[in-house]
């Protein structure tokens, strides 16, 4: 049996933490933008930063699994 809660976990997570698509922090004239679709250097790392400790903290420490088979 195949584990995917890791991989759903993170595409989902990728796809919903993507610098301008719902929000952006920050964002070019404010500190938080909502639906921009605009991004620059900052917000990448930041939400670079906020991927990294959700995916982390529902891999590891709430054991998220999802098994086919």
């Amino acid at each position: 049996m195949a584990d995917w809660g890791p991989v759903v976990i993170g595409v989902v997570l990728f796809v919903l933490l993507q610098p301008g698509l719902l929000f952006q922090l920050p964002g070019h004239g404010k500190s938080v933008e909502f639906g921009s679709l605009k991004t620059n250097g900052k917000a990448v790392a930041v939400h670079t930063l906020i991927f990294f400790i959700v995916y982390a903290i529902l891999i590891l420490a709430v054991h998220v699994h999802i098994y086919t088979g």
